[in-house]
């Protein structure tokens, strides 16, 4: 089989990777991809928050510092381990179509292009503007999830994202790059233009000596709309005024949601799905998900050799190439999934772990970078495009529909067993499934600590058709993993990443330990003695 390079080979291809260390307390740690939201959520646990009040807490401070990733325009799911009974429940807040969507408005134009699995739609509608969006669930997800388990009041929680959203995120070197990438369709949309691109061109830092002319780029009409989720809860964006403003802007953009899209969605809460490996238990979202993938995956894994050492090798590579093919293949013949490959995903991912040991692992994402690129007028809020998670074409498993729940490819995922439990999770599209199989899969084989097992060079099987290998790994896995895969060498950079950023806690006896992906800038954990 081929061995091609993403990139020209560099002379540092053979380096390891960047090295983030863990954090180990006895208290509380929040890990997400912005530091000030894991301080955020850090503070709530240090004032005796459980880890969904953290999760909260931090979920809705994301939304702010990276609009790009997540949101209250965006969807989502979460894990809750619970430390006294050790159960794990599954709240699933995935994305919905809209009743009155119309599959034959998505004209086909072509054949499959370079950045989704299936033809392109005329005018780019299943990606980009109102008719690409689904049910903004992220706020009904986290009001679930704090009244299952939360013991710190709403409002508190919510507080934090509204002082964030009127000073505005600050402009460095990341905002601008990922801006920029988003360039061409902001600027068409009047509402994301004015605030991403306040003099019509992506913003730039200020210099470091001009401490007081920081550049920041406030969001005022978001922080109006999460003061009204704050004091009202998020049935204000489900049954109340936000909503019906919701509703009218995007029935004035002739876009297809609707109030009563948005009053009759629901939840989904139920136990985790289970999968036994080795001596752990991995537990998963069901349903229309990466969960089911991940499960179908492990069970492979299960199966096969499994081989002693250090690390991984020749043997444990090629098996975890072959399980994930097993997981793809059963999930684009039966879930339909035929989703997009390379275009640059929005997801973030965080996971908390409070002093008691509950864990929590969630996902919300707005699909890809800015979603819809869409910001509504009087909300404030940035769109997600979900449409884009189904296919365009009719008579298949995942084809558009209306009032459809998406298919997803994030994947909180929880593992238990062996004295420990481990909570982890990525952002990255397709790429996040490969991401948190091999993690959890690396640290029950091989025994890796949070930081040692997101240091690990990785493969990537986003499908059925070739590994993505990092050039870092061993010339002896590569050229055994090319005997029966098409192999594509990659070197892990900020942008565009070819594998996912990926966090992950531990817990240990009554030892926690968080750490976060070394390859990206932003995230961190953060432990509530350090806030």
């Amino acid at each position: 089989m081929p061995i091609t390079c993403e990139v020209p080979c560099q002379n540092f291809s053979r380096l390891r990777r960047a090295i983030k260390p863990s954090v180990r307390s006895t208290s509380g740690i929040v890990v997400t991809q912005n530091r000030h939201a894991s301080q955020i959520g850090a503070r709530v646990l240090k004032e005796g928050g459980h880890a969904v009040d953290a999760t909260v807490a931090a979920a809705f401070a994301l939304g702010v510092l990276e609009p790009w990733m997540s949101g209250i325009g965006g969807v989502g799911g979460a894990l809750v381990y619970d430390a006294r009974s050790g159960r794990v429940t599954a709240v699933d807040f995935g994305g919905q179509s809209p009743i009155a969507l119309d599959p034959d408005d998505f004209e086909l134009i072509g054949e499959a292009n370079s950045l989704s699995g299936w033809p392109s739609v005329k005018n780019g509608r299943n990606a980009v503007g109102p008719h690409a969006f689904v049910v903004p669930s992220a706020p009904a997800g986290l009001d679930c999830l704090h009244r299952m388990f939360g013991c710190k009041r709403w409002r508190d929680l919510v507080s934090p994202s509204i002082r964030l959203a009127e000073d505005g995120i600050t402009v460095d070197w990341y905002t601008t790059l990922i801006i920029a990438t988003a360039f061409g369709d902001l600027i068409k949309d009047p509402e994301a233009r004015a605030r991403f691109l306040p003099s019509d061109a992506p913003p730039v830092p200020a210099l470091a000596t001009a401490a007081k002319a920081v550049v920041r780029l406030p969001m005022p009409r978001l922080a109006r709309s999460l003061e009204t989720l704050a004091a009202e809860g998020a049935e204000a964006m489900y049954q109340g005024a936000l909503g019906r403003n919701i509703s009218e802007d995007i029935q004035a953009m002739n876009g297809y949601l609707s109030a009563g899209d948005l009053s009759t969605y629901e939840v989904k809460v139920g136990p985790s799905l289970e999968t036994p490996f080795r001596d752990r238990t991995i537990h998963v979202l069901p349903e229309l998900n990466g969960g089911p993938t991940l499960s179908v995956a492990f069970a492979e894994l299960n199966r096969r050799m499994r081989e002693s050492g250090e690390g991984p090798g020749i043997e444990s590579v090629r098996a975890y190439a072959a399980a994930m093919m097993m997981g793809w293949r059963q999930r684009l013949e039966s879930m339909g999934d035929a989703g997009d490959r390379s275009t640059p995903t929005s997801t973030t991912h965080l996971n908390v772990i409070d002093r008691a040991g509950n864990i929590v692992s969630l996902t919300t994402t707005l699909l890809s970078q800015f979603g819809s690129r869409v910001v509504l007028p009087r909300s404030g809020i940035l769109m997600n495009n979900g449409i884009n998670w189904f296919d365009p074409r009719p008579g298949r498993t995942n084809s558009l529909a209306p009032d459809r729940r998406v298919l997803a490819n994030y994947a909180p995922a929880i593992m238990t067993g062996s004295g420990q439990v481990i909570g982890a999770g990525a952002s990255g599209g397709r790429k996040i499934i490969s991401a948190v199989f091999q993690i959890l899969a690396m640290c029950a084989d091989f025994k890796f600590d949070p930081a040692r097992v997101l240091q690990e060079p990785r493969i990537d099987v986003s499908g059925v058709d070739c590994v993505v290998a990092d050039r870092r790994l061993p010339n002896s896995i590569v050229d055994a993993l090319a005997e029966s895969h098409d192999v594509v060498l990659a070197e892990p950079v900020v942008y565009p990443n070819p594998y996912a950023y990926a966090n992950v806690v531990r817990r240990v006896g009554t030892l926690n330990e968080g750490a976060c992906d070394p390859e990206q800038p932003w995230p961190e954990a953060v432990s509530e003695e350090e806030v």
